[in-house]
């Protein structure tokens, strides 16, 4: 049975519920992508809540998610299906001198000896499930190709068992951190959004529903500092939003309420990982403490 497409003020509160906080234009846009059933593409710096999106929507409509990791050199063997070379080589040698010989071939490539790798498992999937294609800028061109042929019919084709159609069409999110420009073939295939860092509020917000036990003074310090940090000063890797709730849990754990340069030097390794960009931070941190945290 097809799942239902929960409206918008639904959807909105479903997202929510699931601790996902979002703008009315990204709740728009995933109500729009399910309900053409088009794939989502979803672009973005590290970190802002891409791959997120996934895995919200698998628990809302209760299914499996399916996520298939992109990475340069990726073929389309590797994402779709391998044969069990292991267990063909065994059969091979029962096989040999006996009268199943004749057949030996057409037994080796049967569903038997079929390894299912994500995009089939997806395809064959006797539910609607979740299909993630994360990071897929990663990929090159040639495989971005055979990737949108799938996206448009959903259905392979595989030399030795014939043309597998999907029975229900996936609800796919594809990621980009924006690496390279896709192609015009792919985008036209899906439903595009665009999510930047979150403003202090929302962020604050995030915090706040992710993190309770912080209070609600230094949450919104923390939100000061990662917008601080993100806007003015030249880093390595500004800090996700996976990485200032970690840092929230952290200072939660050590019962602090409140943001002070003592706690920051000691914590600052929960948002910055790279040495530099440490350091780059404290120096700024020692001439600007209260204008980085904010009047809380």
């Amino acid at each position: 049975m097809k799942p239902t497409v929960p409206t918008i003020p639904e959807l909105r509160a479903a997202l929510e519920k699931e601790g996902y906080i979002c703008e009315e234009e990204v709740v728009v846009t995933i109500y729009l992508a399910l309900t053409l059933e088009k794939p989502l593409l979803v672009e973005g710096a590290p970190g802002v809540g891409k791959t997120e999106i996934a895995k919200v929507l698998a628990s809302i409509f209760n299914t499996e998610l399916i996520r298939l990791q992109c990475y340069e050199g990726l073929d389309e063997y590797k994402a779709l299906y391998e044969w069990n070379y292991q267990r063909q080589l065994i059969k091979i040698q029962i096989s040999r001198n006996s009268a199943a010989e004749d057949h030996l071939e057409r037994n080796l490539f049967n569903e038997e000896y079929l390894l299912e790798r994500p995009l089939l498992r997806a395809i064959r999937s006797e539910d609607k499930i979740v299909l993630l294609i994360d990071e897929v800028d990663k990929v090159e061109a040639e495989f971005e190709a055979f990737l949108f042929e799938v996206l448009s019919d959903f259905q392979v084709s595989i030399p030795e068992l014939g043309t597998l159609t999907a029975k229900h069409v996936p609800i796919v999110v594809l990621t980009s951190n924006g690496e390279r420009e896709l192609s015009d073939g792919l985008k036209r295939r899906c439903v595009y959004l665009y999510i930047d860092f979150p403003s202090v509020e929302k962020e604050t917000r995030i915090l706040q529903v992710k993190v309770p036990q912080a209070g609600t003074r230094i949450t919104a310090q923390i939100a000061n500092v990662a917008r601080y940090i993100r806007a003015n000063l030249d880093l390595r890797k500004k800090p996700s939003i996976a990485e200032t709730i970690d840092w929230a849990r952290a200072l939660a754990a050590l019962e602090e309420s409140s943001l002070n340069t003592d706690n920051i030097n000691k914590t600052i390794n929960l948002i910055l990982k790279n040495k530099d960009d440490q350091d780059v931070f404290k120096n700024e941190l020692g001439e600007n403490l209260n204008k980085i945290i904010g009047k809380y």
